[in-house]
Formats: C-alpha cells, sequence, structure tokens
C-alpha cells in the first residue's frame, strides 16, 4: 500500500464509505419510503444491502487505503499500534464527507419517494439509527457488540492464512460478515456498526429541507458514534491478543 499517495487513499476511503452509505442506506430508503419498487420489502433486503455495500469497497481498495471506511476500525488500529495516529485525522474526514456524500446521493434520487412519506421516523431511518426501544443503553449495548466483532472477524478473516492467496475471497468473507450482523443485531438500531455511517447522513438529516420530517434526534447521535468507538477499540484489542 506504500506505493500510494495518502491523497490516494483517503479519496478511497471516501470513494468506499460513499459506496456503503449509497449501497446500505438506499436499500433502506427502498423498503421504508412509500412508493419505491422496494417498499416494505423487508428486514433480510436491508441486511444484503449493507453486506454488499461493505463487501464492495473492501474489494475494490483494501490493497490501497485497507478499505477501512469506518472510524471505529480506524481509530482502533491506530490504537493498538497497527497503523500510525498520523493517518487517522485525514481517513476519518474522507470518511465522514463520503458518508454525507453518499446520503446526498440518495436523497438526490428518491425525492418523490421521501415526499410521498409521512411518517418521520421512516425518513429518520433511511439516514441514520433509531433504537427501537428508544433506550440509550440498549441501543449501546448493541452498537457496542456489533463492532466489536465486526473489527475482529474483519481482521481475522482478511488476515487469515487460509485467504493469503485468495484476496477476494477474504472480502466477500467480510460481506457476510456485515450481511450477518446487520441481520442478526438490526433489531434493536439498524445498526451503525460505524460512526461515518450514522453521524454524517444525521447532519444531512438536519440540514435538508425535507418534508414531512421531524428531529433528527440528537439526543440519541451520541450512541451509534461512541458505542462502536469502543466497541471497535475492544475488537481491535482482542484480535491482537490472539492473532496480531
Amino acid at each position: 500500500m506504500d506505493e500510494y499517495s495518502f491523497a490516494v487513499k483517503m479519496t478511497c476511503e471516501f470513494i468506499g464509505t460513499a459506496i456503503l452509505v449509497i449501497l446500505g442506506n438506499g436499500t433502506v430508503a427502498n423498503v421504508h419510503l412509500r412508493g419505491s419498487k422496494g417498499y416494505h420489502a423487508g428486514w433480510s433486503l436491508i441486511a444484503m444491502g449493507y453486506g454488499l455495500g461493505v463487501m464492495i469497497p473492501v474489494m475494490m481498495f483494501a490493497g490501497i487505503s485497507g478499505a477501512q471506511i469506518n472510524p471505529a476500525m480506524t481509530v482502533g488500529l491506530a490504537a493498538l499500534g497497527h497503523q500510525s495516529w498520523s493517518v487517522v485525522p485525514g481517513y476519518v474526514l474522507a470518511q465522514m464527507l463520503g458518508a454525507v456524500a453518499g446520503q446526498c446521493a440518495i436523497v438526490t434520487t428518491h425525492k418523490p419517494y421521501y415526499d410521498k412519506t409521512e411518517d418521520p421516523e421512516d425518513i429518520l431511518s433511511t439516514f441514520s439509527t433509531i433504537n427501537a426501544a428508544h433506550s440509550r443503553w440498549n441501543g449501546f449495548a448493541n452498537e457496542f457488540l456489533g463492532t466489536m466483532i465486526l473489527t475482529s472477524a474483519a481482521l481475522a478473516i482478511l488476515g487469515s492464512p487460509g485467504f493469503a492467496h485468495e484476496s477476494g475471497a477474504a472480502s466477500i468473507g467480510v460481506g457476510f460478515l456485515v450481511w450477518g450482523l446487520v441481520a442478526g443485531l438490526g433489531g434493536p438500531t439498524g445498526p451503525a456498526l460505524n460512526p461515518a455511517r450514522d453521524l454524517g447522513p444525521r447532519i444531512v438529516h438536519a440540514v435538508l429541507p425535507l418534508r414531512n420530517k421531524g428531529g433528527s434526534e440528537w439526543d440519541y447521535a451520541w450512541v451509534p458514534v461512541v458505542a462502536p468507538l469502543a466497541g471497535g477499540l475492544t475488537g481491535v484489542a482482542g484480535y491482537t491478543w490472539l492473532l496480531g
């Protein structure tokens, strides 16, 4: 990866995170927005969308920037000595901007269906996460556990000797990991598992003058930022202790 400039790596993080949001939040929009051809298609479709939304950037950019596309992974890797802290500000900025750009793309393509949707919670769910029980602590537990599994398992898959000569297969494995996590842990919160994927689109929701939108639930917004960061640190630490 050293053959690529840092600007190229940041661009890959930007594009990768935008793809994650376009495919993931775009699938949520298809399911939740009235009039869409995917309206009420169900949670299985959403889980698949996020799985593919992670798998494709990993296949594209893992050999260039690492395809971290997640501040929880970026901070965790730096904190445990797997990469320099110097990359963290640039990567996190690129990830946040990519999430914002991806969400703006979804709003642009789905604007007629946002206008038809009257439930503010359905609208907000296409941007960011909401705890189904309206509990910050339940949300925190769900996001922490999911991100801990995501970071540790993704590192183990990508670093597995079994995939040493099959990096493409490892990328597919990471996609199925996310697919399974969203299917298994998606009920309580969404989930985010990624501060950029939640905070960037939440800012877009707060700023854009959408018809029928409600509040952006800023009283809950710290949960899908802090819990994934804590889960990411724990997951990378566990991987480092066992295999790293």
